[in-house]
């Protein structure tokens, strides 16, 4: 093995070992437990889920109003042509 590799093989040690000591000290200092954490999280889901499905609503409402706005003015504009047709003549 080449000198190069043993310094990448010894980085790669020392990041691992860090990451498992970190994990570990995160577990034992922790400031609640397992399941508050559980709860935690699936409360902060649901809320997220509402807020999902509201702002989708929102768009699907406003994208609606549009599309039917749309074809308000289309329809005025095919009632009125025969108007403005005349007016031309």
């Amino acid at each position: 093995m080449s000198e190069q590799q043993k310094q990448v093989a010894k980085v790669a040690a020392f990041i691992a070992g860090g990451a498992v000591i970190g994990a570990g000290l995160g577990l034992l200092f922790a400031p609640q437990t397992g399941a508050e954490t559980r709860r935690t999280i699936s409360r902060y889901a649901r809320k997220a889920q509402a807020q999902t499905n509201r702002w989708g609503r929102a768009v699907k409402s406003g994208m609606e109003e549009v599309l039917n706005c749309k074809h308000e003015k289309e329809k005025s504009c095919e009632e009125e042509r025969p108007q403005l047709l005349a007016m031309m003549n």
